[in-house]
């Protein structure tokens, strides 16, 4: 789930010069396995009200309440399976974190992780109903991504006590980014060495995937997320220092994103509401 105030990867953004990111916000919902459903509508300015501590997005609102990240979800889900996703998800940090890391030199793109160990309670249609391990983090740019990178990898593996986040990235100055993050139950952020970049099995459009593993271990997929001619979204296994960890795992092809062939393919399951009326 992913709330966009400029929607980086909406082809409507794209088209319209990516002059006013309030005009195009999207509450990006993604649910897996039998029932599974994509929302992932671009929303005109009117549909935008912020705060403090709660953003609104059309009929869907994420709002912080000191202790809480409550999302309400009200979408219509894109092709192939069109039909409303509806419900609530809860997610409560172990911990928050005041860190955030420059994913290049002159800070145009920024990643904080707000809470990268956190519980959460999903209630949505279509039967996902669940607690399980969460996480939540945001990123920040004023460029376009396939403007200063050409591809890279995003990892979060969970470990008995800790969890470690890996950003690998090739800019496109030919410049690369390697962070290893360790964050402790307690909010402790601190840099690490990490393991050696490992690849292994292209997603099924073919994108090329690799993250970090102990040497000799070879990384493999337990489950395939979302698949897209550009990016990848899986559980992967991998091994850090000794202990073997599934997590989420990204790969973005940005080289792919840039070519203008692809924006109509995206735009079938990304479609464009320019207006919208909230009830006072």
């Amino acid at each position: 789930m992913i709330g966009f105030i400029g929607s980086v990867f909406s082809p409507w953004y794209r088209w319209s010069g990516r002059q006013s990111p309030q005009n195009h916000v999207c509450l990006n919902v993604a649910t897996y396995g039998p029932g599974g459903r994509f929302t992932m509508t671009d929303r005109g300015r009117p549909a935008l009200r912020q705060s403090p501590d709660r953003l609104q997005i059309g009929p869907s609102a994420m709002h912080w309440n000191g202790r809480e990240l409550v999302v309400e979800v009200n979408e219509i889900s894109s092709l192939p399976l069109v039909s409303r996703v509806q419900g609530t998800i809860t997610l409560t940090p172990e911990a928050l974190t005041g860190v955030e890391a420059r994913l290049t030199p002159d800070a145009s793109h920024t990643w904080r992780p707000f809470a990268p160990i956190a519980r959460i309670k999903v209630d949505l249609s279509q039967g996902h109903a669940w607690e399980g391990h969460g996480y939540w983090d945001a990123n920040f740019g004023t460029a376009a991504l396939e403007a200063d990178f050409r591809f890279w990898t995003w990892g979060r593996f969970p470990l008995k006590d800790r969890t470690v986040c890996f950003y690998d990235a090739t800019r496109r100055d030919g410049s690369s980014l390697a962070l290893g993050v360790e964050v402790l139950r307690d909010g402790t952020v601190q840099e690490i060495e990490p393991p050696p970049v490992t690849p292994f099995r292209r997603s099924l459009w073919a994108v090329r995937r690799e993250t970090r593993a102990d040497a000799g271990f070879h990384p493999s997929q337990k489950m395939s997320l979302l698949d897209a001619p550009f990016y990848s979204r899986s559980l992967v296994e991998t091994k850090i220092d000794g202990e073997v960890t599934t997590g989420v795992h990204e790969a973005l092809d940005l080289v792919r994103y840039r070519q203008p062939w692809l924006k109509p393919m995206i735009a079938v399951r990304v479609p464009r509401r320019r207006g919208w009326a909230f009830e006072e």
